[in-house]
């Protein structure tokens, strides 16, 4: 089946995956969009899921100060390169956990932050909110999505939450 150069770009717009990982996923769907942006979000994860025990060390450190300068948040995201720490995708990232932190108010990471033995609710992990943008997926699918565009693993390492006059878990 002949795959069109509109077609391609159509999926590569919806799913940030290269030329021909998008070809191959329109080929083996005979076309269907919907569900070659399922098969390359399942390859994804799968990149994902390989890279997870990767080193990352590099990265940056991403701050978010909401409008009025009362609240705003610090957070650390590692990478494995300096180089992929500098592109649009990872600094996009960070800068979403940063305004996640401020909107959700977290209090960790993730459930292996939590203190054993200590009571906790998916909203209070960070990994484990609904996106402030994209409700119907957690934060760590909108990571897993970024590791699977830039092929490297990424991390969050700690965040912390200023806010005026509290502790910063208030509010």
């Amino acid at each position: 089946m002949q795959i069109s150069a509109e077609a391609i770009k159509a999926l590569r717009e919806q799913t940030s995956a290269g030329i021909m990982e998008c070809k191959h996923a329109l080929e083996e769907t005979g076309g269907d969009l919907a569900a070659a942006s399922s098969i390359l979000k399942e390859r994804g994860y799968a990149i994902a899921k390989k890279k997870e025990n990767r080193v990352a060390s590099e990265g940056l450190v991403e701050c978010y100060i909401h409008t009025g300068g009362r609240i705003g948040a610090l957070v650390e995201v590692n990478c494995e390169s300096d180089f992929v720490a500098r592109t649009p995708e990872f600094k996009e990232l960070a800068h979403d956990l940063a305004m996640q932190v401020v909107g959700a108010c977290p209090r960790y990471v993730s459930p292996e932050d939590v203190p054993e033995g200590e009571e906790f609710a998916d909203e209070d992990c960070l990994l484990l909110q609904p996106f402030i943008k994209e409700p119907d997926k957690k934060v760590q699918d909108i990571v897993t999505e970024t590791i699977a565009k830039v092929r490297e693993n990424i991390k969050v390492r700690r965040f912390a939450r200023f806010a005026l006059g509290s502790d910063g878990q208030d509010e």
